[in-house]
């Protein structure tokens, strides 16, 4: 199947996202107490970057990722494809059995791993591949706004009990900060243990976005943006605005339980509201995100330079996992043991010189080789044969 640039584009910019996100904790900085954020030399920056990162960025990157996902699932699952391949499903099952096999060793050394919940999760959306895209919408809504609260009622009863998170953040950095390599992949199975009961409702966050994306994938409006324009526009507005109201609603509350009088806030609905407008933002903000980037691209003069991302866009496995290897060697004690050093502002920084020098390697890699290295192995177990690797003109490049 051909390549869609905007479709890698868009997993080029996620990516950057993501790696941003995650080089906070692999530079242990989100393991720090407020007061130990204050005597780095860069807290003054620090702390407009952290407002600036909460507010606009945090939950996005992983809902454009995710969404992404979705889409790719969409396409890989079009029912007009099965009747021609009938082994279509049976090879996507296989895909992400694979998967899971590599998130779950990427989990022994990064416990933030998320390809273990694509796997499982991309699984369920095999009896939904049939839905249309209404439906699919409705019920990716519902998942991601309604059913934390419908689980929580009895599933957190169920729950073993967990330190508080401050401890558990100190043993975190204490391990990661070792020289040792046992006391950090103990360390790790620990916090990764401790995060999958504290973050309960991460499935529901993920599985609904793959819901949205397998909704998005089927009204072709990413495969062809220019007859869907309105919908993108649409959907660019309703995000925006969406973000908007819920933030207002969140600082609102945020005045009211500051003050004397929280009233209404306090009430069991008023906590329920909080929750959606929670889950809500990073989701409406996301879209709109999303919908901005593909109407930009529509613009010769925007795409010339949105499109150098979708080089990396076509790397992202190989890319995510290298981010991981990049951070534990700079900033695990077992690697060179930067740590918190360089403040929250040269942690960002590294990051923003790492992707792109990311960049430049997927460009130079795509012109010697089809896939990128770990997408080749995944396509290769995949289809039990050795797809094509290098490029027929590989060699005529120096």
């Amino acid at each position: 199947m051909a390549r869609l640039p905007l479709l890698d584009a868009i997993r080029g910019m996620a990516l950057l996202g993501v790696l941003l996100i995650n080089l906070r904790s692999l530079s242990l900085y989100d393991f720090l107490a407020a007061d130990e954020r204050l005597q780095l030399p860069t807290a003054a920056f620090d702390a407009v970057l952290l407002a600036w990162m909460n507010a606009l960025y945090d939950g996005t990157a992983f809902t454009l990722f995710t969404l992404l996902f979705g889409i790719g699932f969409s396409i890989q699952l079009n029912a007009t494809n099965e009747r021609a391949d009938p082994q279509r499903v049976s090879r996507y099952v296989r895909r992400l059995l694979i998967l899971l096999g590599i998130g779950l060793l990427h989990g022994l050394i990064w416990w933030g791993d998320i390809l273990r919940y694509y796997a499982v999760l991309g699984l369920l959306l095999i009896p939904l591949r049939r839905w249309s895209a209404r439906s699919l919408t409705l019920l990716g809504l519902a998942v991601i706004l309604v059913s934390p609260m419908l689980l929580r009622a009895w599933l957190v009863p169920l729950l073993p009990p967990t330190m508080d998170s401050r401890t558990s953040a100190q043993l975190a950095a204490e391990a990661f900060a070792s020289t040792d390599p046992a006391t950090w992949l103990s360390g790790n199975l620990e916090r990764d243990l401790y995060m999958r009961i504290a973050v309960w409702m991460l499935p529901t966050y993920v599985f609904g976005r793959l819901i949205l994306g397998l909704a998005l994938g089927r009204t072709g409006a990413l495969l062809n943006p220019r007859q869907h324009l309105r919908l993108w526009r649409r959907l660019c507005w309703i995000g925006a605005v969406g973000a908007a109201v819920l933030s207002l609603l969140l600082w609102w509350r945020g005045l009211a339980l500051a003050g004397s009088e929280p009233g209404w806030w306090r009430s069991s609905t008023g906590t329920a509201l909080a929750r959606i407008c929670r889950a809500g933002f990073p989701l409406a903000l996301g879209m709109a995100y999303l919908a901005a980037f593909v109407l930009l691209f529509q613009r010769t003069s925007w795409r010339r330079w949105l499109v150098l991302l979708a080089a990396p866009g076509r790397m992202a496995l190989t890319l995510y996992l290298l981010q991981t290897v990049f951070g534990i060697a700079l900033f695990y004690g077992v690697g060179l043991g930067l740590g918190t050093r360089p403040g929250l502002a040269g942690i960002l920084a590294i990051g923003l010189l790492a992707f792109g020098l990311q960049t430049m390697l997927s460009h130079w890699w795509l012109r010697r080789y089809r896939q990128g290295p770990m997408e080749w192995i995944w396509r290769a177990l995949t289809w039990g044969r050795r797809p094509p690797f290098r490029r027929q003109n590989a060699d005529s490049h120096h």
